[in-house]
């Protein structure tokens, strides 16, 4: 049988046992039905993992002996999803998706064109629920690395403050004047004696960036990106992005 994955952001490297806690514990003992032996691998999210037997399947507070400590391999290419905010529960997928295909970063912005406004408690509410979704898509997907969830802000603060720490920027567009994702690539390729360690993918909101809001990307060093001849959802669009550009710094 698979190991059951349990997320233990606590945990000490050279720790010789685990203790859960209360959620994390009920989830691993009463949904998954774990018993007294089972293998078990705990990891911190943050490339570490641990091989483990479960000691004692307690509901509110399972233990686990471990065997062995990994660490993982760095990720090739921190890649920062910045996804303007989509209408009802859609950003939960993208934050799933883009968790399985190996995001570094996931930033939730809003533009002139979104239709969901967040500030204050609200916005850190939805934000503490994406990084739960994000933990559960790294346990069911086995990424040992869980992407950060960056508070939601403006693309206009956004741009200002982040956009020049990544070496590689790509904007999605439906607009004139853009050029294919290989070929972007390859230009950077030819000026430069390695390939990026960061990478930003910007993508907007149904009916893209407004003609403002791409000039100001364009203006911090956001190259225009087709995705091809079709008109995708703003969340078909963020995984497309994501898997061809983690497919073309591979290659």
């Amino acid at each position: 049988m698979p190991d059951f994955r349990v997320h233990a952001p606590h945990a000490l490297p050279d720790a010789a046992e685990i203790l859960l806690g209360a959620d994390e514990s009920h989830h691993l003992v009463a949904v998954n039905r774990c018993s007294r032996g089972d293998p078990v691998i705990a990891f911190d999210g943050r490339g570490r993992e641990w091989r483990c037997e479960c000691l004692d399947p307690a509901k509110n507070g399972a233990r686990l002996r471990v065997h062995a400590t990994l660490q993982a391999q760095p990720l090739p290419h921190a890649i920062t999803l910045a996804q303007a905010l989509p209408k009802g529960a859609t950003m939960d997928e993208i934050v799933r998706q883009a968790t399985e295909l190996g995001a570094a970063r996931i930033v939730p912005l809003l533009t002139e064109r979104t239709q969901v406004h967040l500030d204050g408690e609200r916005a850190e509410k939805k934000v503490e629920k994406w990084r739960t979704t994000a933990i559960e898509a790294a346990k069911q997907c086995g990424n040992p690395w869980v992407p950060e969830i960056a508070p939601v802000q403006r693309l206009d603060t956004f741009l200002t403050a982040q956009a020049a720490s990544h070496e590689l920027r790509l904007v999605a567009s439906l607009h004139a004047g853009t050029r294919s994702l290989r070929e972007v690539v390859a230009h950077y390729r030819a000026h430069h004696p390695r390939p990026p360690r960061s990478a930003l993918w910007l993508v907007g909101p149904e009916g893209d960036f407004s003609p403002t809001e791409m000039t100001a990307c364009i203006t911090a060093g956001c190259a225009p990106v087709t995705l091809g001849p079709l008109v995708l959802r703003c969340d078909t669009a963020a995984i497309a992005a994501l898997s061809v550009l983690a497919h073309e710094l591979s290659t």
